[in-house]
């Protein structure tokens, strides 16, 4: 059970009012009990003394709640019997209150009720006819109304700390959630910037490699495209600060995928048809295309041996689609999907409430078709990154 903490101030203020109010009933020579005055007078500032060292001992141990409501019990029956004013009747309010935070609402009802009984069993030992006494039935009456304050601003103080705990852990599993997508996304973008890059540098220095010999021309046009790949990599890296410093400009789709078209080895040839207008598309959802265009283009550089990869994007007004094929070696996309390059593809596509199909089988090519809603806001959203 959660332990929540009562309102400080309360039960100090009371066991104030209380002593001011004795201490004014014993000088003003009030006090018509029984046994000496001093004497009463010395235990009732004592055992108030004793409820103030309670409160601090509370303080500093919470745990220990059965021990202090019954000390708190003890303390409270001997003000009230050492008190000539008979204000100290108030403090039986904080019985109930003080349970509330420690047990409960059903312990501080119990209490709350025993708290009316005892003043009621007293009245009807002691004063016959006391129902028809204004002065004690007053005293019930206030007594009551107290024991329904107490107990109600008892509740509204547990219900606000309790809403703030499950605030703060509401928060806590949000950052968790935020640091869980930020590093998704920054695989993602990892993998599709500097991924792609290394990958073409990979490609272009082994055919530096095998050409050095055979023709030092072609060897050496690699060697430059492994220069301008290794390049490329810095851009992308700049521009990956610039968005984690909130810098990034809006990206251009066809720009991107023609840059796209242009990098990396001869083969495969790659051609690139854009049709329809940007305008409209988020952040969000023209990187996606991009990346996934990019993936596909890797692979197909990579894996596939193909001679030739066509990307064509339709941007309409409610949605757009995307379509790259080509006519390598294919493979079974099943046995696929557990690439890392793929799920980061589709992850970023369904970010943005996109659909991915994958089409291809040994030695029938591969066709990637990606469907993307247009978000109409044109603001960049949770998916990170940004076309390059």
């Amino acid at each position: 059970m959660v332990a929540y903490v009562p309102v400080r101030w309360v039960s100090p203020l009371l066991y104030g009012v209380v002593l001011v109010g004795g201490l004014y009933s014993a000088a003003a020579d009030l006090d018509d009990g029984p046994g000496p005055t001093a004497w009463r007078t010395a235990g009732f500032v004592t055992a108030i003394g004793a409820l103030f060292a309670l409160e601090a001992a509370g303080r500093r141990r919470p745990a220990a709640r059965v021990p202090l409501l019954l000390a708190r019990c003890a303390l409270i029956g001997a003000v009230v019997l050492l008190d000539a004013s008979g204000l100290s009747q108030v403090l039986f309010v904080l019985l109930p209150f003080t349970a509330y935070f420690a047990f409960g609402r059903t312990i501080a009802l119990v209490l709350g009720t025993l708290c009316l009984a005892g003043p009621l069993t007293t009245y009807l030992l002691t004063a016959p006819g006391w129902y028809r006494d204004q002065e004690h039935v007053s005293d019930l009456l206030m007594l009551c109304v107290g024991l329904v304050l107490a107990i109600s601003m008892a509740a509204v103080a547990v219900g606000e700390q309790r809403a703030r705990l499950e605030l703060e852990a509401y928060a806590a599993r949000v950052a968790e959630l935020s640091a869980a997508t930020e590093r998704n996304r920054l695989a993602r973008d990892i993998h599709d910037s500097l991924g792609h890059h290394l990958t073409a540098m990979s490609v272009q220095l082994e055919m530096a490699s095998d050409f050095r010999s055979r023709d030092s021309d072609a060897a050496q046009r690699a060697l430059n495209e492994a220069r301008r790949s290794v390049r490329l990599a810095l851009g992308d890296v700049r521009q990956s600060v610039r968005a984690l410093r909130d810098e990034a400009a809006r990206p251009t789709l066809s720009a991107a995928l023609a840059a796209l078209a242009r990098d990396g080895a001869a083969r495969p040839r790659v051609t690139v048809e854009v049709s329809g207008d940007e305008d409209g598309y988020g952040t969000a959802e023209l990187t996606a295309l991009y990346r996934a265009a990019q993936e596909a283009v890797t692979n197909a550089r990579r894996h596939a041996r193909a001679s030739q990869v066509t990307v064509v994007v339709q941007l309409g007004g409610d949605s757009a689609r995307l379509e790259v094929t080509d006519d390598g070696r294919g493979f079974a996309p099943d046995a696929a999907t557990a690439g890392f390059g793929l799920l980061g593809m589709r992850e970023r596509v369904h970010l943005v409430a996109g659909s991915v199909d994958i089409a291809s089988g040994p030695g029938a090519g591969t066709r990637m078709t990606v469907t993307v809603p247009r978000g109409g806001d044109g603001e960049v959203r949770a998916d990170g990154g940004a076309v390059t």
